[in-house]
């Protein structure tokens, strides 16, 4: 039934107690003689830990109040800073703990993927383990010899499949856990930031899984930092921010919600802005990215420009300085650099004079391959290279969301950059 509320959750909290302002004994014989010696103060000990009424300072809310419904087919996202609530949210939902008040309801079979391997057993082989988490997940012995193979495969673990868990890397139980629960064929599924641990090229292949789990009319649930990862799986998104939500809606909105709640993390957003240092000859005030809509993003497609706006004050004229920024893969390697070195005039940071300045250059579509990227930027010296460096100032992320899938390859995985090179053909000879 379209339309049908499959998740309700009405005035959810959670609290802890994370700790006794009381000392405590570290032996059994030391609290012995405590409670003999005063027993008064012994039993108002247990009393207070006993109550859970106060608001003192060992007592922490998790989740304050917070509600929502998710429509049957929503992929919806949970987003917020560390520490906003966002697993507690998740686990309570998949019946890992149970809630200090409010109430859920849960219509239809929940595949949960909150820790990476839960459930796996060290000393058992990944095939072994398959079946153990299968089961555990509430996969019937018959489904699971069903899609085995389809499972492995999916992991990419095919060479060590036979090989015990306690031998894998957290990239390769990653793999194997998610492929598992993927594969339980959900009505909704529950998945924590654990992607952030598998490569590049199988984050895509999940995000892959995950729409096509969504298109067949299932409900996801997805925490994650990953707001390029969102955009591409979500249309609806929660913010959290200390337990509580504080924003429901487009995908695009609590993104921009999220920037502005969280200023201190803006190089995650496709922007950065610096205090500025009067002592210094070149003070970069601001680094931001932008698509052809003027939206300041830290993602973008394959297939589009990135427009890059470089905001600086010069405080003393300095002939033979230039400003280099460099971009670098996630192993590191320099996929370009770019200079405003002017080979005519000379250098061209160092002669302008005193003021604010604003450099703007695009980096052209359909040339970097889908993957994560950092900025650099530097402050150089014709003698002395390098004045000032600003090291992963800006994080990116090209994606090819428009791209199907083992159908369609516009670059090789392996590739450092991927553009558009059109080929012809020209009969020489012809017959």
């Amino acid at each position: 039934m379209e339309n049908e509320t499959v998740i309700k959750v009405e005035g959810l909290s959670k609290r802890y107690r994370i700790g006794l302002k009381e000392e405590m004994h570290d032996s059994l014989a030391a609290s012995i003689t405590a409670f003999i010696k005063s027993p008064f103060k012994s039993f108002r000990k247990l009393k207070n830990l006993s109550s859970f009424d106060g608001e003192g300072e060992d007592v922490f809310w998790a989740l304050k109040n917070v509600s929502f419904e998710i429509k049957k087919g929503d992929a919806l996202a949970i987003v917020g800073m560390n520490g906003a609530g966002k697993s507690t949210l998740l686990k309570i939902l998949s019946r890992i703990t149970e809630p200090t008040t409010g109430e859920i309801s849960i219509k239809g079979r929940v595949a949960s993927l909150l820790e990476v391997g839960t459930g796996f057993h060290s000393d058992l082989t990944g095939r072994e383990n398959i079946f153990l988490n299968g089961t555990i997940l509430g996969m019937t012995r018959k489904e699971i010899n069903q899609k085995m193979d389809e499972i492995i495969e999916f992991s990419g673990v095919q060479k060590f499949i036979d090989t015990p868990v306690k031998r894998y890397s957290s990239g390769m139980r990653v793999r194997l856990a998610f492929s598992v629960a993927a594969h339980l064929d959900p009505e909704i599924l529950i998945i924590d930031e654990v992607l952030a641990v598998g490569d590049y090229e199988f984050q895509n292949k999940c995000i892959g899984k995950m729409q096509d789990v969504a298109k067949g009319g299932k409900t996801i649930l997805f925490v994650s930092h990953n707001m390029a990862a969102i955009s591409q799986l979500c249309s609806r998104a929660i913010l959290l921010k200390q337990g509580e939500k504080i924003a429901d809606g487009t995908v695009s909105e609590i993104i921009d919600a999220y920037k502005n709640a969280n200023i201190q993390h803006q190089s995650d957003f496709g922007f950065v802005k610096l205090p500025p240092n009067e002592d210094l000859p070149f003070q970069l005030l601001e680094l931001s990215l932008k698509n052809k809509q003027n939206e300041v993003l830290n993602h973008f497609e394959h297939t589009e420009e990135i427009n890059v706006s470089l905001r600086f004050k010069i405080t003393k004229t300095s002939p033979n300085y230039y400003i280099n920024l460099t971009l670098r893969n996630q192993n590191e390697v320099a996929v370009f650099t770019t200079t405003d070195e002017d080979y005519t005039e000379g250098y061209a940071a160092g002669n302008l004079t005193e003021g604010e300045y604003t450099y703007n250059f695009t980096i052209p579509a359909k040339l970097l391959a889908p993957s994560k990227y950092n900025i650099d930027l530097f402050f150089c010296n014709r003698f002395y290279p390098i004045v000032q460096q600003f090291k992963s100032l800006l994080n990116i992320e090209i994606i090819d969301s428009k791209t199907l899938r083992g159908k369609k390859q516009l670059y090789r995985n392996d590739a450092i950059v991927a553009p558009e090179i059109i080929w012809t053909l020209a009969t020489t000879n012809p017959k």
